[in-house]
């Protein structure tokens, strides 16, 4: 890393992140993948993937009312395809469950291709506790 270039801090990749819509349960966001955003092979990188669920889980519990978005207790990525920079992204959101202590939510990012075709590239889901 040369001195010019600093570090990109993990709350830098979610404030890119762009909330489009908003319900009870439902959270749906865009980002658009930029460099900062890229591991070594020049696509989006994993940890940027995960930072995106676990960010998007506390969303999603936050559209429920709830003032405290509590911890996370377990996150889980499956990595099914990629994106690469400039690619849009679409982050959707949903509650599976919100009982009293435990809050389980899925998370699918896609990409946007040509045409507006959207191809799965990553599935999540996060739990927290939240009592």
């Amino acid at each position: 890393m040369s001195t010019e270039e600093q570090p990109i801090s993990i709350q830098e990749n979610v404030e890119q992140v762009k909330i489009t819509s908003v319900s009870k349960g439902h959270v749906s966001a865009s980002l658009r993948v930029e460099s900062n955003h890229l591991n070594s092979k020049n696509t989006l990188h994993g940890t940027v993937t995960t930072c995106i669920i676990d960010w998007m889980g506390s969303m999603v519990i936050a559209s429920h009312g709830l003032q405290k978005t509590g911890v996370s207790t377990d996150i889980h990525a499956s990595f099914v395809g990629f994106a690469a920079e400039g690619e849009e992204l679409i982050i959707e959101g949903r509650s599976e469950k919100i009982g009293r202590s435990l809050a389980f939510v899925s998370v699918m990012i896609e990409k946007v291709k040509e045409g507006g075709e959207r191809q799965v590239v990553s599935k999540g889901s996060h739990t927290k506790y939240i009592n």
